[in-house]
């Protein structure tokens, strides 16, 4: 029953895109964060269907959709650059066949992304991409919030409807998106177009908000907690009161703690004895191993390099004793940050590339913060979007210190969304400055 649900949504999806090819555009955003493919028992699983929808977006964008607003930007072009520095790596990758596994899924996003922004020249569109990365991370978020609210969760051990652990399956990932998104989530509550901003809309908003924060507690994960607090900080750029904000957060945080599992205060006890955590041991291990690697290798090892890691690191003990540390040793361990996952298998030119991508997208975002921040005329939108965008793509770049997730598909999205939305304020302008009239988009523009 449950193919059958998938199946005829997504065939609906589908017939709609004929029409409408924007359709065909989120339908594979869908697919990419939900991944029903791994949710179903057989007919999904044997059927390429994010290909499917991929070569549909594209071909009804060259096919059908209006691409007279279409811009090129400067950092789709660098994405294009890293998607070929990244197969040249690969063709000279240490491990060729785990280098290739990973290679089938990268360039996709990266390409995708690059594409994404052709397709966004209304603010409709990229209102409405906004809404369905939301919603989709939502059907993940949900399962898992209402899980930790009932008692459930734990490190490793909350089941989020996939027990494959990867994509925004992994713990520590959804945590990180889950906090990503609250910004935007917020942004679609006060701005969003495409509902009724009533009592329901903000009903929904703050209950998937007070989910997003339940999943760092139901997954025990260290970078969720650290993430809930940065997200916190950047919020003092826009509140009217910080003191009674600070006072308000202090308050509610402490208020929390009796309330949060013993697990989870269990795994942030760590954080202070990382020395006699096993995780946090083998993770300065690696990195030392990364970057005696590409002191030898600038340029990479190209995909799943650590495979060829040897460490060696001691464990002390967690109760403060004064015995020896534990020499333990290990091979093959990931990078558990995408900062060094883009080093060990990219090297400096790869990581100089992901750098840029990710920079610039902050710096624009605040021009354009800056820019709207007054809140006057019919781009007011724009500058809090900015700031929501800007938000989670600094909480992204938080979490991955800790996880290897330089090429998460949504993150990829949300920089799309970024191109796209400065893009189409450009135009804007542009248009203004000539004197041309401002149209504001219709629901026909999909």
């Amino acid at each position: 029953m449950r193919d059958l649900v998938f199946v005829g949504f997504l065939a609906a999806f589908f017939a709609m895109g004929i029409r409408r090819p924007f359709l065909l555009v989120l339908a594979y955003a869908y697919i990419d964060i939900v991944s029903p493919q791994q949710l179903s028992y057989y007919l999904l699983n044997s059927v390429p269907v994010s290909m499917i929808a991929a070569a549909l977006a594209i071909g009804g964008w060259l096919i059908i959709d209006d691409k007279r607003d279409a811009r090129f930007s400067p950092r789709q072009g660098l994405l294009l650059l890293l998607i070929g520095y990244c197969y040249l790596t690969t063709l000279t990758a240490d491990f060729p066949a785990q280098a290739q596994e990973k290679w089938t899924w990268v360039w996709k996003a990266l390409a995708f992304a690059a594409f994404l922004p052709l397709t966004l020249r209304t603010r409709l569109r990229i209102e409405a991409l906004l809404l369905f990365m939301v919603l989709s991370a939502a059907t993940i978020i949900v399962v898992g919030g209402v899980k930790t609210a009932l008692g459930g969760g734990g490190y490793g051990s909350l089941n989020l409807m996939n027990t494959s652990n990867s994509g925004l399956y992994e713990g520590s990932t959804i945590s990180t998106v889950a906090i990503a998104i609250i910004p935007v989530i917020l942004w679609l509550m006060k701005h969003g177009t495409l509902f009724p901003r009533d009592w329901r809309m903000k009903l929904f908003g703050s209950a998937l908000i007070f989910a997003c924060l339940l999943i760092p507690v139901g997954t025990s994960t260290r970078t969720g907690l650290l993430c809930i607090a940065f997200l916190a900080v950047l919020a003092l750029r826009s509140v009217k009161r910080p003191a009674l904000y600070i006072a308000a957060i202090g308050v509610l945080g402490l208020a929390a703690i009796p309330f949060l599992p013993s697990t989870f205060t269990q795994r942030m006890n760590t954080i202070q004895t990382y020395q006699a955590d096993e995780s946090a041991s083998t993770r300065i291990a690696v990195w030392k191993w990364t970057l005696d690697y590409v002191a030898r290798h600038p340029t990479g090892g190209g995909f799943a390099a650590y495979h060829g890691n040897r460490i060696r690191y001691d464990l002390k003990s967690a109760n403060g004793a004064a015995a020896a540390p534990t020499v333990t040793e290990d091979q093959g361990r990931a990078y558990h940050s995408a900062y060094f996952e883009m080093l060990g298998e990219q090297g400096y030119p790869g990581l100089a590339l992901w750098l840029l991508i990710n920079l610039i997208g902050l710096f624009r975002m605040e021009v354009l913060r800056r820019r709207y921040r007054d809140g006057d005329g019919d781009l007011a939108w724009a500058g809090p979007l900015a700031a929501a965008l800007q938000a989670g793509h600094l909480v992204y770049l938080l979490g991955a210190l800790f996880i290897a997730i330089a090429f998460q598909p949504f993150i990829y999205m949300l920089i799309g969304a970024q191109i796209g939305l400065d893009s189409y304020c450009a135009r804007k302008r542009a248009q203004s400055a000539a004197g041309a009239p401002f149209n504001a988009p219709k629901a026909a523009a999909a």
